[in-house]
């Protein structure tokens, strides 16, 4: 009898136990080498204290998750906390009733928080006009360039140079082509990389209203004659073979990663893909820009996503998803995520911790997404912030579809894809008035 006494009240005490710790759920968009990241994050927290436990759960790519979200939200069972991308910033800020600030979060719960120590490009970006924190900044990244060092060996090329200019880029092609490579260039993210981090690379105004930043009457500004030499450059690469069009998003990364094509632009939080998989010395390096344009290179715009906290929840969960962030943002977590990943560390400490681990000078190119990050911005530079981004990215993928396939002009495609794209900003503005 006793026995079973004993037994019950362990049990009892062990399912008071595990119902003490309070779950937090995280919706997230990593799949691959980053979806281990991502469990390895939550894992090494959870086994840092006994209070709370991360419950990452990878719900779709970032399009499909924003929606769950939204939809969870309106059934009343949201997550916690959600990972989205930069292009859902201004949505995401406009859907006030759906999201509570990080940094109300981070003050209720009575834990430190300080944005001036994160890179000011990265914080300023998820910061609003009124100066408060909206989400926290953690998988952020921007556009860089990789490329074969093998490959361009076989070609005659030098494998320690990578090519600095776009002409440079069509001459190294040409030369990849000609030493049997079927795709010398192919890119990941074509409007990200190829107008939004382009433009600002350029030190060139994507939209009108400082990229979006000076309000919701923005105007997309992409037909200038830079934007149009650019894509008539790639259109014309791409019918010699020079430029193969692989897909929308991050579809190309395992071209790259295989050795099929030899030369790619795209996500510097790719590098966790590309260190983990490639067979083959690479290397890193800026994006390429024309040297005929006065200021440039300035600085590429931020890419990969930030965590929002979602609203309705009950203190002892915000004060779960507080924690987290604090862990989160550490020195060292930081440092070994962004040396795992390729992503930016979010914090100017863990690039200095990292930098004096001597992580740089061991493994070149590592540093270039930080170096392209911490330039001084402009106006024009600073990042680009619009309402229904995610639609006018839809818009400009479609649309330059067609110069691939040869049924618009860059000029048709371009001017037909801000077309499109305004209206969804005047649709935008009308619904924030």
């Amino acid at each position: 009898m006793k026995l079973k006494i004993a037994t019950l009240a362990l049990g009892t005490a062990l399912s008071f136990s595990a119902q003490a710790q309070t779950e937090v759920q995280w919706w997230h968009s990593m799949t691959g080498g980053l979806n281990e990241w991502v469990n390895d994050l939550a894992k090494g927290y959870n086994e840092s204290q006994k209070d709370f436990k991360i419950v990452p759960t990878f719900k779709g790519n970032y399009d499909e998750s924003m929606t769950s979200a939204m939809a969870a939200f309106r059934a009343g069972n949201a997550p916690h906390i959600l990972q989205v991308f930069e292009v859902g910033t201004a949505t995401m800020m406009a859907a006030k009733g759906a999201i509570k600030p990080v940094g109300e979060v981070m003050k209720q719960a009575g834990v430190a928080f300080e944005p001036k120590a994160y890179v000011p490009a990265v914080s300023g970006y998820y910061t609003a006009p009124n100066g408060e924190m909206m989400s926290f900044p953690f998988n952020s990244s921007t556009t860089i360039f990789y490329y074969n060092k093998d490959a361009f060996k076989a070609a005659g090329l030098d494998p320690n140079r990578a090519p600095s200019t776009w002409p440079e880029v069509t001459l190294a092609a040409a030369k990849l082509k000609a030493s049997g490579h079927k795709c010398p260039y192919t890119s990941s993210w074509v409007s990200w990389v190829h107008l939004e981090s382009f433009s600002t690379w350029h030190n060139t105004l994507f939209a009108t209203q400082n990229n979006g930043f000076g309000g919701t009457s923005t105007r997309l500004a992409f037909n200038s004659p830079l934007h149009l030499r650019h894509f008539e450059n790639l259109a014309n690469m791409s019918k010699q073979g020079l430029f193969v069009y692989k897909g929308r998003a991050s579809v190309a990364v395992p071209s790259f990663v295989s050795g099929e094509c030899a030369m790619f632009t795209g996500s510097s939080g790719s590098y966790a893909d590309v260190s983990k998989g490639a067979k083959f010395a690479y290397g890193l390096a800026p994006l390429p820009y024309y040297p005929d344009v006065d200021g440039a290179p300035q600085n590429t715009v931020i890419g990969g996503a930030s965590l929002w906290v979602m609203s309705g929840k009950k203190p002892a969960e915000y004060k779960g998803v507080a924690d987290f962030f604090k862990y989160l943002s550490s020195t060292e977590i930081q440092s070994a995520s962004h040396k795992r990943t390729g992503y930016l560390p979010i914090t100017m400490a863990a690039y200095q911790l990292t930098e004096k681990s001597g992580f740089y000078k061991e493994k070149p190119g590592t540093d270039v997404a930080v170096t392209q990050m911490i330039r001084k911005t402009t106006d024009k530079s600073r990042g680009i912030r619009l309402g229904n981004f995610v639609q006018i990215r839809n818009i400009i993928d479609e649309e330059t579809e067609t110069i691939w396939s040869g049924k618009k002009t860059p000029q048709e495609a371009l001017e037909t894809a801000m077309k499109r794209g305004n209206e969804q900003l005047e649709k935008f503005e009308r619904a924030n008035k």
